[in-house]
């Protein structure tokens, strides 16, 4: 029987505590005598977040908002919980420390775009620490903005706009813990923007069947290969990351030659005996080079960096994003700003 099946009979009972915590949210209104289940911060929050349990792309989505925010002129920074984190607290992700003290997303968010970004169980007093530390450096409020990371489950901290990055498998999965859905589609109709991959362009018409009209961006993806890298064939490619055939997939498409693939779990702690398989590997099939994500290049500490380095090149291949019309989310980004 295959763990899906086995855990099939919990999925009622997680779908029941979903629907309990949700209709806590659901049924409130203002004035209507209870004390609101959210908390506001005093700038406005975009949260971006998705359906599934990791895989959807949503952390380049993120850094890609920070870029278009920050040429609006606009200061943004980013709140995470720091999923696997060993720290405790709130505090500010250094771009120069480890990922298993702020986890990797918020450490490679910080270190890809210089945004300030804060990590702690609780969002709204990472957004209150960021707000103060604001204030001293001399910020404006009036041009900052948080962007909330996997925000979408995180009703607690209101948010201005609610964007999700919707992955084609959402459309297929169940529930969890049978399947990899957080929350059905339906819950889908909260959110004020759907974010689609280009080439799932054709998933719209799913979206109408289920009457979700908000807009939708398409987000365009590719992996900027170093041109060195389709010189040095072969290489031996890894990641641990929700959807690790994704990855192995467009390095093919761009040429690389791949002499063997390794796909550790998602968010993976490089150990010594990960790093003899992929030694072992590279001797075996004379590989010119390592070639991993971004995200898993910052967990490597830097002894098994250097034990990697001793025998190829390590090579962090990014992933470059853009949305289709960035002209429409710009404007879209900007009007929900624009909060009383």
């Amino acid at each position: 029987m295959t763990p899906q099946r086995l855990l099939a009979p919990l999925t009622p009972l997680y779908a029941l505590g979903l629907a309990l915590k949700n209709r806590r949210y659901d049924s409130y209104k203002q004035g209507d005598g209870r004390p609101s289940p959210m908390q506001r911060l005093e700038w406005p929050v975009i949260s971006v977040g998705n359906l599934s349990v990791g895989g959807a792309g949503k952390t380049p989505v993120v850094m890609r908002l920070v870029e278009l925010l920050r040429e609006e002129g606009l200061h943004a920074d980013v709140l995470s919980r720091g999923y696997g984190r060993s720290g405790r607290g709130v505090e500010r992700v250094d771009p120069a420390g480890a990922a298993a003290r702020y986890g990797d997303e918020p450490l490679l968010i910080a270190g890809a775009t210089q945004a300030p970004v804060y990590v702690g169980a609780s969002r709204y007093a990472a957004g209150r620490l960021a707000e103060r530390e604001s204030a001293l450096a001399g910020q404006s409020s009036q041009r900052a903005v948080h962007i909330l990371d996997d925000g979408f489950q995180h009703r607690r901290l209101a948010r201005d706009l609610d964007i999700v990055v919707l992955h084609a498998s959402d459309f297929e999965e169940r529930l969890l813990p049978a399947g990899r859905l957080r929350e059905p589609l339906r819950t889908l109709g909260r959110a004020d923007v759907l974010v689609l991959r280009e080439e799932d362009a054709h998933l719209a018409a799913h979206l109408d069947s289920l009457h979700l009209q908000q807009p939708r961006w398409l987000v365009r993806r590719a992996l900027q290969m170093p041109a060195e890298l389709l010189v040095q064939a072969p290489v031996i490619a890894f990641c641990g990351i929700a959807r690790p055939q994704e990855f192995f997939s467009a390095l093919w498409a761009q040429g690389a030659d791949l002499a063997a693939q390794v796909a550790f779990r998602d968010h993976r702690a490089f150990t010594d005996a990960d790093l003899d398989r992929l030694l072992a590997l590279a001797r075996r099939h004379r590989a010119r080079a390592f070639v991993t994500t971004e995200k898993d290049a910052i967990r490597l500490m830097p002894a098994q960096r250097a034990r990697l380095a001793a025998v190829a090149p390590l090579v962090a291949v990014p992933l470059a994003v853009s949305f289709v019309d960035e002209s429409v989310v710009r404007a879209q980004l900007l009007a929900s700003l624009r909060r009383p």
